[in-house]
């Protein structure tokens, strides 16, 4: 039985957590031959500040304007 783990930023509808359980159990049974019901997806909404990458906070990045790639 999969069992599918997505970890995203917190905020998204449930009409979208919805539609992407329903294109990865798709996918799953697709490529694996599984079942639909032996398809399990989990969401895990993480808030901005607690997810970095490069060592610098989502919450950080989205506060700060990209810099001007023009020197």
């Amino acid at each position: 039985m999969p069992l599918i783990r997505v970890e995203l930023f917190e905020g998204r509808t449930v009409e979208q957590k919805r539609a992407l359980a329903a294109a990865l159990t798709e996918a799953t049974m697709k490529t694996l031959g599984s079942p639909a019901d032996a398809v399990d997806v989990m969401f895990f909404d993480v808030p901005k500040h607690d997810w970095a990458t490069a060592g610098v906070l989502a919450s950080d990045r989205a506060a700060t304007p990209p810099a001007d790639p023009k020197p």
